[in-house]
């Protein structure tokens, strides 16, 4: 490739990812609009579904969200009555987040989004599984160059 070639717009794979990423929300926004859940309120819904309980730290180091960004998500998750947010008795400063019966309930209903998805994309279930494994590759490649990997690993 030309150095002409390396500034192009279309040849760049985070363009790509994010043009990607764009789409996926769009259609995320029509499938949750049911369940009444953003994408990141999903997400966080989807961690809790997996562990029912978990410190916010410990949700944020999963989603690779910050306290900033996460603390208003959590607060409409429970405004909502998906989950409750507690602060430990042993350490003032750690909270921790569980579903209610509601927040459990609404997983059955959210069985069929990762299903719809799939059909929207086009790919087969070993496409699908192969890109996941080539982008899981390359966030930790790109985490060990900017010293994320190395944070990961001391925490």
């Amino acid at each position: 490739m030309d150095d002409e070639d390396l500034l192009r717009l279309d040849q760049q794979i985070c363009f790509s990812l994010h043009a990607a990423a764009r789409a996926f929300n769009a259609v995320y926004r029509t499938l949750l609009k049911d369940l009444g859940l953003t994408y990141p309120q999903y997400l966080v819904m989807l961690v809790l579904w997996e562990h029912d309980e978990l410190a916010v730290k410990k949700i944020g180091e999963r989603l690779r969200l910050d306290s900033g960004t996460l603390s208003p998500l959590l607060k409409r998750l429970e405004a909502a009555g998906h989950v409750e947010r507690r602060r430990s008795a042993e350490d003032e400063r750690s909270v921790t987040v569980r579903l209610t019966e509601a927040g459990r309930a609404l997983r059955e209903k959210a069985v069929a989004v990762p299903r719809a998805l799939a059909d929207s994309t086009e790919l087969s279930l070993d496409d699908v599984r192969d890109l996941r494994t080539r982008l899981d590759q390359l966030t930790a490649a790109l985490d060990a160059h900017s010293g994320q990997g190395a944070k990961k690993t001391a925490s």
